[in-house]
């Protein structure tokens, strides 16, 4: 028989075993599994001495509200680890459904909205227009629960009303039945803080209805994490929709104690037949807006009046107060990106505070408003010791939290998280190839299987007759990261093919060709 594309002699991931088998494609599906030796086809990859694993599946990616889906639709630094499938919309903010073309300015910390031309309202639209550009991976949307609240209620600070949360309601069920995979939110977001239990559960009912996924960036990930978690336990409890935890962590030495209750309260969920899964990077260093670490009063309502709060005596002084009582540890927090002065890129806090002969807390604040808000940072916050015990749960997959690059141009203002370029590789040597946490099966499964299960695909993430064939080959004994804080650009070790939809992707350290997809909802 002929195929398209033959893969010989590699080990397939067949349910939680590899085995040694064939794998025959014919145009974007993948047709047999077996002894194809007498087959031929239009290209055979020798796979001997590889593992031949269904494409990564990332959760949680910003290549959308980072713009980075349009300005490098490679996807890059993706594709070279492994990914075939990013799901976007992710911690409340998406790119559709706009009541008006303002609604956009909740992406406007990653990007200049004003030089970009939107042709959209509803998400049938983002999506036909997104089909009309090249597309290097496959993408998928939720609708950010910031993004309904900002087009309905605005920007005001205050709970919705009836007719309000009746319309978010009408204008999420529209988006869903679109194309959309579920909703998300980040409830500790300016947009997110004022929702109370009646709108969120009203809106999650609709997310049921829809047989959809529910996505949280969880309201506090420091020492209130526990009754953050209780608050979206209570409300999933009893509907029956499917709840996942974006990027799961604990921050901070300080809240560290809380991680075994956090996970005793989403275990016990589990067991009371709850549906709660999360993902999580294999990183001990976040990558967050600065802007973040200021007090929730603060942060609340529109960037103008965040900066005319820093400008006022009295509320400086409140946000230095509470700066101090983080106790923060400034040499562990290092500046990402600005938006005019790049000379404090890949400085710590500590390290310029002391140069520029101010309080670490004044200089936040001075930075935050020469830069209009627009500083991201990497904080380590995350015990190494906790990631390991999250890799060994079977409710946890692996995501990058990250955004889609290609190799270049390497921008001066802006340094990545190599969590963008190396997640999936650090997270296979970290967790089978190094420490046998895992055996690779049963991780693989973490990063395929799984993720495709949460999101609600039922034709990707494994390599079975008549699935979509994403499909990614690489080597066990050369799998790892080379990306690191000073040099995220760094491309992974042994990835050494990467297919979607039955197309070479990426080969031997190249972009191959477009081949992703815009995946809807049905």
């Amino acid at each position: 028989m002929a195929y398209s594309i033959l893969i010989k002699g590699g080990m397939v991931l067949q349910g939680k075993a590899l085995e040694r088998v064939d794998v025959g494609l014919k145009n974007d599906k993948i047709s047999k599994i077996g002894d194809l030796s007498r087959d031929n086809a239009e290209l055979v990859i020798d796979a001997t001495g590889k593992f031949v694993s269904p494409g990564f599946i990332d959760l949680t990616s910003h290549s959308d509200t980072h713009w980075t889906l349009f300005n490098y639709p490679e996807q890059e630094s993706f594709l070279a680890q492994g990914i075939t499938t990013v799901l976007g919309g992710n911690c409340g903010a998406s790119l559709a459904p706009l009541i008006k073309i303002e609604d956009i300015e909740g992406i406007q910390k990653w990007v200049d909205v004003k030089e970009i031309n939107f042709n959209w309202r509803r998400i049938s639209e983002f999506l036909d227009e997104l089909e009309k550009h090249p597309l290097g991976v496959n993408y998928g949307t939720l609708i950010g629960h910031g993004t309904l609240r900002r087009g309905i209620v605005g920007n005001e600070a205050r709970k919705a009303n009836e007719e309000e949360i009746k319309e978010m309601k009408i204008l999420l069920d529209e988006s869903l039945k679109e194309g959309a995979w579920g909703i998300s939110t980040n409830l500790g977001a300016a947009h997110g803080r004022p929702s109370d239990e009646r709108e969120l559960a009203s809106l999650f009912n609709i997310v049921k209805d829809n047989a959809a996924l529910a996505k949280h960036h969880i309201k506090d990930e420091g020492k209130n994490i526990l009754p953050a978690i209780v608050q979206l336990i209570q409300l999933e409890r009893g509907a029956g929709f499917r709840t996942h935890f974006s990027h799961f962590k604990v921050l901070g030495k300080n809240s560290w104690p809380f991680f075994h209750d956090a996970l005793s309260l989403i275990e016990n969920a589990r067991d009371a037949g709850q549906y709660l899964t999360l993902d999580f990077f294999p990183y001990t260093r976040t990558g967050s807006e600065l802007y973040s670490l200021l007090p929730p009063w603060i942060v609340e309502g529109s960037r103008a009046k965040i900066i005319s709060s820093l400008k006022s005596p009295p509320a400086r002084e409140e946000a230095i107060s509470y700066l101090k009582s983080l106790t923060l540890h400034y040499d562990r927090i290092t500046i990402a990106s600005t938006l005019r002065d790049q000379t404090p890129i890949g400085k710590t806090v500590k390290l310029l505070s002391e140069s520029s002969g101010i309080s670490p807390e004044e200089f936040i604040l001075e930075l935050l408003e020469i830069n209009e808000l627009n500083v991201s940072i990497f904080s380590e916050v995350i015990s190494e010791e906790h990631i390991r015990e999250l890799a060994a749960k079977d409710y946890a997959a692996v995501s990058s939290d990250g955004v889609g690059y290609n190799s270049t141009p390497k921008p001066t203002y802006n340094l990545p998280h190599p969590r963008s370029f190396g997640t999936y590789p650090k997270a296979l040597e970290m967790f089978s190839k190094s420490s046998k946490i895992l055996e690779w099966g049963p991780m693989l499964q973490k990063i395929t299987e799984l993720p495709a299960k949460i999101m609600g695909i039922n034709d990707r993430g494994k390599i079975e007759r008549d699935f979509f064939a994403d499909i990614t080959i690489f080597s066990p004994e050369k799998i790892g990261s080379r990306s690191d804080y000073s040099n995220p650009y760094a491309a992974p070790n042994g990835i050494d093919h990467v297919l979607i939809n039955g197309e070479v992707a990426y080969s031997n350290g190249n972009f191959a060709g477009f081949s992703g997809r815009v995946l809807r909802k049905k």
